[in-house]
């Protein structure tokens, strides 16, 4: 069997109108994962690839979508969130996958917008440290390079706040209607010299593979099949599960034997992170676990937070968030609410100096240290000893307020 391409997750980000869908759409079209047949007619083509995709996800088909993968010569990628008008970063967060890699996407003849920057943050904030920007829409530019530098030095003095190296970022000119630069160099920009899209991808570093660190799988949904019994689904995101381990799935603390693993419909005897599988745990019940609950080795089992400290960043709010202030926490795939029981300090988010001891308040834009309680039982981990389980956003109001990661803890028992 040939060995199987490395894989990357992408995620496609930036201001709603910048031409996520119709780039991911004619990227998809030109790696020959969608025909000509699957597109509209029309202006709106791409976008119904996209919102096509988005229907089957409401659906559930959740576990394997192979819609949303194509390959380059080097990689095998997965596209986290299908863009469009979902919220990417609801998706991104509670989605299963954390991005290795994103594709800013800025129009061309709007530059840098709101949501634009507030995808970068959220990006950084994320553990994102590799970036691709497209800059889009050159034809409504008439391909101008002067536009396109503008846009870029631009670009570049935003991503820089938040500690990305413009020298080591690739910004190609695309147009994604058109089809410009995106797999092949288009006549109608002589003056780029830079890759086309799908070289900037291929030019990414794979994610190393967490083996070494203890196992974590968090739990997406719970099945029961008939003759197997109950399957959890999830991600593996850290560590190695074999069949005949025992695992422990906390907070209901419940475990048992590994009995089989499953992955794209065929049994394996061992899963690696990255890995999305189904796993059927003797003894386990469909009514003792559920989608937000982590597995881990009872040895090293996923650690339940009485309460923690975590680094913030207020992306939006309309008010100011002060103490007892109690929206819902997205970690992994749990969803927990929990309270904001101290405001230690708020620091500077591109220097991460401390500006002020104890504020009374937090409003958009301030980044700040701050004691977090859950109101129910959740798994989450110092970021620096499982980082993959240790980020999570804020949402109220139907929307991202602030992302985060955890610093400390308190552990539960």
């Amino acid at each position: 069997m040939a060995k199987e391409k490395e894989h990357i997750n992408l995620a496609f980000i930036g201001h709603v109108d910048h031409g996520k869908s119709t780039l991911v759409g004619h990227l998809l079209l030109q790696a020959g994962v969608i025909s000509e047949q699957q597109l509209a007619e029309g202006e709106d083509k791409f976008r119904y690839v996209m919102d096509r995709l988005a229907e089957e996800r409401e659906r559930g088909l959740t576990i394997d979508l192979a819609h949303t993968k194509f390959e380059t010569k080097k990689y095998e990628f997965t596209i986290v969130d299908c863009p469009g008008h979902r919220d990417f970063v609801k998706n991104m967060i509670t989605g299963a996958s954390q991005a290795d890699a994103a594709v800013l996407v800025v129009a061309a003849d709007d530059g840098v917008m709101p949501q634009t920057k507030e995808h970068v943050f959220l990006a950084r904030t994320l553990g994102i440290d590799q970036l691709v920007v497209a800059i889009n829409k050159m034809d409504l530019v008439d391909y101008s390079e002067d536009r396109y530098e503008e846009v870029k030095n631009e670009v570049s003095e935003l991503i820089k706040t938040v500690g990305y190296k413009p020298q080591e970022v690739p910004f190609v000119a695309v147009s994604a209607f058109v089809g410009d630069n995106i797999t092949e160099k288009s006549d109608k920009t002589p003056w780029y010299k830079g890759p086309t899209l799908v070289e900037a991808l291929d030019q990414l570093k794979p994610p190393e593979k967490p083996v070494d660190l203890p196992l974590r799988i968090p739990i997406q949904d719970v099945y029961s099949i008939t003759g197997v019994g109950t399957v959890p689904v999830g991600r593996v995101e850290t560590g190695v599960l074999k069949t005949g381990d025992n695992v422990i799935f906390e907070p209901p603390g419940v475990g048992g034997e590994v009995k089989s693993i499953e992955m794209h419909h065929e049994r394996i005897e061992q899963a690696e992170p990255g890995d999305n599988i189904g796993f059927n745990v003797r003894g386990v019940g469909k009514n003792d676990i559920r989608r937000g609950d982590v597995a881990g080795h009872p040895d090293t089992p996923p650690t339940v937070a009485k309460q923690f400290t975590a680094q913030v960043v207020v992306l939006q709010h309309p008010g100011v968030i002060t103490v007892g202030y109690t929206p819902v926490f997205h970690c992994h795939t749990a969803q927990v609410a929990c309270t904001f029981t101290e405001l230690v300090q708020k620091i500077n988010p591109a220097t991460g100096e401390v500006q002020e001891e104890n504020p009374d308040y937090l409003k958009t834009g301030d980044a700040a240290v701050v004691k977090i309680q859950p109101t129910k039982p959740l798994v989450i981990e110092k970021i620096k000893d499982i980082p993959h389980m240790g980020r999570f956003a804020i949402r109220d109001m139907g929307q991202t307020v602030a992302a985060g990661m955890c610093i400390d803890l308190v552990p539960a028992k």
